[in-house]
């Protein structure tokens, strides 16, 4: 395949007035690059979680589960199958448990046989269990059909989402999504997790009010926030001040060891100390772990392993859970190669392409996410990867989309629908990812009708790939504590970068450890640093290089020292 797009390294500018005008360290530029106004904006004590009240529906939400745990209804908890469906899951059946609530159980559409959400065909399914209540996590806005199905048979559904809407609303007893166009709860960015946490809040509140503790033990909400911080930094939603509470709560928790048998579990099998878990270590390591169960066989494997109330039985599924990340690495391995050759073929030419497509017979359609993700960082386009829908549907494609900042997917989804009526069965996600179903039949032509909506939404300079960083660091600033200040500051991920710095080195050594990963000592100004970049070949000619890097403590070996995780290399020589 031919080389990437070029990439251009900017950088951030620190915001007129904002922290850094009085402070001219390295956390101060940091942070005032990210918009940050006063220091108080980065305090994380749960008292400044954003309240409840302006979340439309989640009154007659908690009602009604109030009247089921007093009652001793039976629930029953339809969920998704990636990691912050899992998370949500768990949360409901656990923290119901714990509220007193009458029997809890869980349901989790296998993708293979029912496809997303509350269908009407998991509406049966559900009905043989003989639930009064349905309760939704991360999905179920747009299970309309579903929703009146289960009315049908006389089961309430309480619907939890924080997906984007369509037109209309399932006609559930209640729908609380922060993203609903007459909600005005002020985080828009809060994750499927973070949905059903606050609405059993409120169930803890409704039922402190009429005594319900008094003879019985009052849970602590914050007991669920490891779920919740997982949940939400897997899901790759934004970190706006409410979710980075959230995630800094839930990992304190995990550090001081006050987390469940199952995420300790995963924690060890995945090579991670508890006590120095990041953000990072539940987006790259934890939760793949967890959607790997979703991506190749069943979550439920994921949701009991963090259901599992010992670390023996915990250990065994999260055993499984690794083994089905491997098995998910062969996959995508072989499918992104695959589609590597595609873009190279003169069929496909990616420069005449905004929005590109593929599609072959023999991929895995658990793992188009993730190629599609990777050809979308190659080629800086929005794609949609295809693959079939397997045995259930053997006349359509099932298909996972990604996009760039400057193309909102899920809104160019909605405009081909509305253009051409009948081309895509069904479809729903968020502003970067997205999730669909067609006919094969229609895949030549839908493949021209997204380029040509990706061409009518996208600036030609959009496609211009670009890194922004936080600048250059002044020599004196290439220190351990820095690396730790920068650590202790967070959480970073997604709408709250992880800091990225650039300058220029002399490349003094490299090695290739690890079979696939080069090993630097570099030189600024006379100082000498150690840096990684993975999955990067040796230098045909060691000279100066550019590099574009984080700051991290290599503690393998005591003492610890300063490392430099490098993400993007360009040769100077």
């Amino acid at each position: 395949m031919a080389e990437p797009h070029p990439i251009a390294f900017l950088s951030r500018q620190p915001q007129a007035g904002l922290l850094a005008a009085d402070n001219p360290g390295v956390l101060a530029r940091v942070f005032a690059a990210r918009g940050v106004r006063e220091t108080d904006e980065l305090d994380r004590p749960l008292s400044q979680l954003l309240a409840p009240n302006s979340l439309v529906d989640i009154d007659v939400a908690a009602a009604r589960l109030v009247q089921a745990v007093v009652e001793q209804e039976p629930i029953l908890i339809v969920g998704d199958f990636d990691a912050d469906g899992a998370t949500s899951v768990t949360l409901g059946v656990s923290l119901l448990a714990a509220l007193g609530a009458g029997p809890v159980d869980f349901l989790v559409p296998n993708r293979f046989e029912f496809g997303y959400g509350l269908s009407e065909e998991i509406v049966q399914l559900a009905a043989t269990r003989n639930p009064k209540v349905i309760i939704t996590v991360d999905n179920g806005v747009s299970s309309i059909a579903g929703v009146d199905a289960a009315n049908e048979l006389g089961i309430d559904v309480i619907v939890t989402d924080h997906h984007l809407p369509g037109a209309d609303l399932p006609r559930a007893t209640a729908v609380v999504n922060p993203n609903r166009r007459d909600c005005a709860f002020p985080s828009k960015a809060i994750a499927g997790v973070g949905v059903i946490f606050y609405v059993l809040g409120r169930v803890r509140a409704m039922l402190e009010d009429r005594g319900w503790f008094e003879q019985r033990t009052r849970p602590h909400m914050a007991d669920w926030l490891d779920l919740v911080a997982l949940g939400t930094v897997a899901d790759v939603v934004p970190l706006d001040r409410n979710n980075r509470i959230l995630v800094y709560q839930g990992l304190q928790r995990i550090r001081s060891g006050r987390c469940r048998p199952g995420i300790r579990a995963l924690c060890e099998i995945a090579g991670r100390d508890p006590a120095k878990l990041s953000a990072q270590d539940l987006g790259y390591a934890l939760g793949p772990r967890l959607n790997a169960a979703g991506r190749l066989d069943d979550m439920s494997i994921g949701i009991r392993c963090l259901l599992a109330g010992e670390l023996k039985a915990a250990k065994e599924f999260a055993t499984a859970l690794d083994e089905l990340n491997r098995a998910r690495r062969e996959i995508e391995n072989t499918m992104v190669g695959d589609a590597e050759l595609m873009l190279a073929g003169h069929d496909l030419q990616v420069g005449d392409r905004y929005g590109v497509c593929v599609f072959d017979p023999s991929w895995h359609q658990g793992v188009v996410g993730i190629v599609a993700g990777r050809l979308k960082d190659r080629v800086h386009r929005p794609v949609i990867a295809f693959a079939p829908a397997g045995d259930m549907a053997p006349d359509e494609l099932k298909g996972s989309a990604r996009s760039i900042p400057a193309l909102h997917i899920r809104d160019a989804l909605d405009a081909i629908a509305a253009r051409y009526p009948g081309m895509i069965s069904k479809f729903g996600g968020h502003a970067m990812a997205a999730g669909m179903s067609i006919k094969q039949i229609h895949y030549e032509r839908f493949a021209k009708a997204f380029d040509a909506q990706a061409r009518s939404m996208l600036p030609a300079e959009a496609l211009e790939a670009t890194v922004v960083t936080d600048g250059a660091l002044q020599v004196q600033e290439f220190t351990l504590e820095t690396a730790r200040n920068l650590t202790a500051a967070g959480p970073w991920g997604q709408g709250f970068p992880e800091p990225l710095f650039q300058g220029e080195f002399m490349v003094v050594s490299q090695r290739v450890v690890g079979e696939r990963h080069l090993k630097l000592v570099v030189q600024i100004d006379g100082l000498l640093l150690d840096a990684i970049a993975f999955r990067q070949a040796p230098l045909a000619e060691p000279g100066m290089v550019q590099l574009v890097f984080h700051l991290a403590e290599n503690d393998y070996r005591e003492p610890a020292t300063l490392q430099l995780i490098v993400e993007h290399l360009r040769s100077l020589a």
